[in-house]
């Protein structure tokens, strides 16, 4: 008995469609980076094979995407030294150009290579200024080996759909785009709320896990990921008696605990407050204690459970992860990518 992680196969391709749906005009560059937001990147089909470019972060991620697809991929950090560019050139990636450190590596290639040019629109993050990006443009004027594929540039607050940044960055992107054929700006979020940033290519990435990119959940979104274990004991305590570690708490009452086998060895997150709720044959049963490495501890008083019994810890549309992060202090993608090795991975349907 262990702690599994099912990546469904059906939510991947529904999730997929609908971005397909929300920007018909555009092609997809699916975010595979982190290991597929810690999905396996062996274990996403619909993704690898539906969308038009896969989008890493590191040139090793890129080695390992190229090993079960041919299908185009953008490196997403770009290269600095002449080293990381043959790598890229190696891997057929095409090269996200971002700083103006990289311009001299990027034109001084003696093979062809496609770039995607990323302007820094409000976000102060990655990408050139306006200026640097005009001048670099000049410059690959006399350079016929580099093809520019698309100019890009990301949201800072796109998860806030009023934010005031979102239309000045969409307003700074058009500005010094507007001679540009191909762009990109939409994220998850931009795709499900702003049409006028899909442009060219959009840039699907926490949607294609079932995930919401706003506070709200968004329930047309389904869970990729299920996280489960197993209950490993079950045993009946008095009030008064406490807990887990620190003895942090404490039975009002003569209450069944279940113990689970998970805990934030397995990437369960430590942090996970009293009342965080786990699902127990259908049924939403409350956190007690502390979380510790291995093991969990739930109230089953109101639910009739046995030991060996399946507990899911998220991913149904009962029991969100978006739910689980809330109660943790933190977020859906750092428990997406936080699942530990020990877990097993399965595909289902």
């Amino acid at each position: 008995m262990c702690t599994i992680v099912s990546i469904s196969q059906s939510a991947l391709k529904h999730n997929l469609l609908i971005v397909k749906k929300n920007s018909p005009n555009s092609k997809i560059v699916s975010m595979v980076k982190a290991n597929a937001y810690g999905h396996q990147i062996n274990l996403i089909n619909p993704i690898i094979n539906h969308s038009d470019l896969l989008a890493v972060s590191e040139i090793s991620e890129a080695r390992k995407l190229r090993k079960i697809t041919k299908k185009p991929i953008l490196l997403l950090s770009g290269v600095i030294e002449d080293q990381e560019l043959q790598q890229a050139i190696k891997l057929n990636c095409q090269i996200v150009v971002h700083d103006k450190t990289q311009i001299t590596t990027i034109n001084n290639t003696k093979q062809p290579i496609n770039i995607w040019i990323k302007i820094n629109t409000g976000m102060h993050r990655l990408g050139l200024s306006t200026h640097e990006y005009l001048d670099f443009v000049k410059l690959l004027e006399n350079n016929p080996l580099i093809n520019t594929q698309c100019v890009m540039s990301h949201f800072a607050c796109a998860d806030e759909i009023n934010h005031p940044m979102n239309q000045s960055q969409l307003f700074e992107f058009k500005k010094s785009t507007y001679h540009t054929t191909k762009r990109s700006m939409a994220n998850s979020a931009a795709i499900l709320s702003n049409p006028a940033s899909h442009f060219d290519y959009v840039r699907p990435g926490i949607m294609l896990y079932g995930v919401s990119p706003f506070e709200i959940i968004n329930n047309n979104l389904k869970p990729v990921m299920q996280l489960s274990a197993p209950i490993m004991s079950i045993k009946t305590i008095k009030t008064g008696d406490s807990v887990g570690y620190g003895a942090t708490w404490i039975a009002k009452k003569s209450t069944t605990i279940a113990t689970i086998g998970i805990g934030y060895g397995d990437g369960y997150p430590r942090h996970a407050k009293n009342g965080t709720p786990v699902l127990i044959n259908n049924n939403l049963c409350p956190l007690v204690g502390r979380v510790s490495m291995d093991l969990i501890c739930v109230d089953i008083s109101n639910v009739k459970a046995s030991v060996g019994d399946n507990v899911i810890l998220w991913g149904t549309q009962k029991l969100r992860i978006e739910t689980i992060a809330k109660h943790s202090n933190t977020i859906a993608y750092e428990l997406l990518t936080g699942v530990s090795s020990r877990v097993a991975f399965i595909s289902t349907i």
